[in-house]
């Protein structure tokens, strides 16, 4: 029986990840989607086969919509509900940008980090808060992915810091 964090587990996952490389590693998506926090060679090989050539998503909006992380809204007559997600859309890839938002919110590079605190600095304690925080990230993620595979460059992380003038960069 498989236990989550079990050793059984880990030499799958291991296996998993070594034959991802293994197939992977010469197709140039593949190289720029492991520069991305948060993007292993298994998230990078889940990415490429749920959502193939991410070249035929001419704007971001439409890689969202076919993860299933646009917005939208119920309505009938004057009732107008709140938005949401609409979740209509590739379920493997958008839980593939959430675990990959998670796990970059936890790495040292600020950009994705810094959104997520941003997001949560009001009341770090309330759930509601926090997986809304998440969702944001995944579709941060998600439009990051389609804006390096479609430039063709590598993920370069925004960096925000004091300019020689002493003032914050805009």
């Amino acid at each position: 029986m498989r236990t989550w964090g079990g050793t059984k587990t880990r030499q799958v996952h291991d296996e998993i990840e070594a034959r991802a490389v293994e197939l992977l590693s010469d197709l140039p998506d593949y190289q720029l989607l492991t520069t991305i926090p948060g993007i292993g060679p298994i998230n990078a090989m889940t990415i490429l086969a749920e959502a193939g050539d991410l070249r035929r998503f001419r704007h971001h909006r439409q890689f969202l919509k076919f993860c299933g992380m646009d917005l939208s809204t119920v309505q009938s007559g004057m009732f107008r509900d709140q938005s949401r997600i609409s979740k209509y859309g590739n379920a493997r890839l958008r839980r593939t940008l959430w675990m990959a938002g998670q796990t970059a919110v936890l790495k040292r590079t600020k950009s994705f980090r810094d959104k997520f605190e941003r997001y949560i600095s009001k009341d770090r304690h309330n759930a509601h808060l926090r997986r809304k925080a998440y969702t944001a990230i995944a579709a941060k993620m998600a439009r990051t992915v389609h804006a390096v595979v479609n430039h063709g460059e590598p993920y370069r992380p925004f960096i925000e810091g004091v300019s020689p003038g002493e003032r914050t960069s805009l």
